[in-house]
């Protein structure tokens, strides 16, 4: 890392290429949210029957943590 006029260090071309790629997949599910909202705002709330209950998405989620599975995942 280097120093530039304004004080702030320079991250090294890696630690660079890994925050933009982390940009971009945040944007991604910032508009993913987005496009959810959206559809519920013109739409009204999905039929519970259509959703997947929150705790089997817990259960889900702890046992791919649990496994070693913590890549991200859109449903």
């Amino acid at each position: 890392m280097t120093s530039n006029d304004s004080g702030r260090e320079q991250l090294a071309s890696e630690g660079v290429d890994a925050l933009r790629a982390m940009a971009r997949e945040e944007r991604g599910r910032a508009g993913q949210l987005a496009a959810f909202l959206e559809d519920v705002a013109a739409n009204g709330l999905p039929d519970p029957e259509d959703c997947t209950p929150w705790e089997e998405l817990r259960e889900r989620h702890l046992a791919e943590l649990a496994n070693g599975q913590t890549e991200q995942r859109v449903a």
